[in-house]
């Protein structure tokens, strides 16, 4: 899979950490753009830097004549993490700032994949919208909630559950986190909280 990355100025770094360092260990072509800010937080966050990635293709985010900015290049599909509200609310109205918020629209306007993984709380009226506004033009929205049946341990734990369910969304196999079973012994309704009817 040929994918594109966006990494935006929300705060959640260490999701696009995984997700990227998972890609590239499942065989992914993977390319990245991240927002000045983008890079800023993950230096803020993670102590790290775009370059420290070398197996990912970097785009400058200014450079808007780069490969994203066309549909003529073929990636197989495009993740925002996080999106920050900026780049959703840019993204959701057509507008393009950087290289990242072009690539979005050109993943709209070519109907290819393209996954959006909000990091922010709570939202406003204005942020709903603007997400049903994508998921009406084919955006996934995939907010940064990590689920807790598979007894996270730890905080890389709950990030990767949240790596693993994009790389999901985009139809790869991951490793990061365990699919559902139902607790042995009990039925899937039985998990999922049901109530027995009382007798008589």
């Amino acid at each position: 899979m040929k994918l594109l990355v966006g990494v935006s100025g929300a705060s959640g770094s260490a999701y696009a950490v995984a997700l990227l360092r998972e890609a590239v260990r499942l065989g992914c072509d993977v390319h990245a753009v991240f927002s000045r800010w983008g890079a800023e937080v993950l230096r803020l966050e993670c102590g790290l830097d775009p370059e420290d990635f070398p197996d990912v293709d970097l785009h400058d985010p200014d450079e808007m004549s780069a490969p994203p900015a066309s549909g003529s290049t073929l990636y197989d599909g495009m993740v925002i993490l996080p999106c920050s509200m900026h780049t959703l609310a840019c993204t959701a109205h057509g507008m393009s700032f950087n290289l990242l918020q072009r690539a979005a629209g050109v993943m709209l306007k070519e109907k290819r994949t393209l996954v959006l993984v909000p990091r922010e709380t709570p939202l406003s009226v204005v942020h709903l919208e603007n997400m049903l506004t994508l998921a009406r033009a084919g955006a996934l929205i995939l907010p940064a909630s990590p689920a807790f049946y598979h007894k996270p341990r730890d905080l890389n734990a709950l990030v990767n559950q949240v790596a693993g369910k994009v790389l999901n969304a985009l139809g790869l196999q991951q490793d990061l986190f365990p699919a559902w079973s139902a607790p042995e012994g009990r039925s899937r309704a039985g998990a999922g909280g049901g109530r027995e009817k009382p007798a008589g």
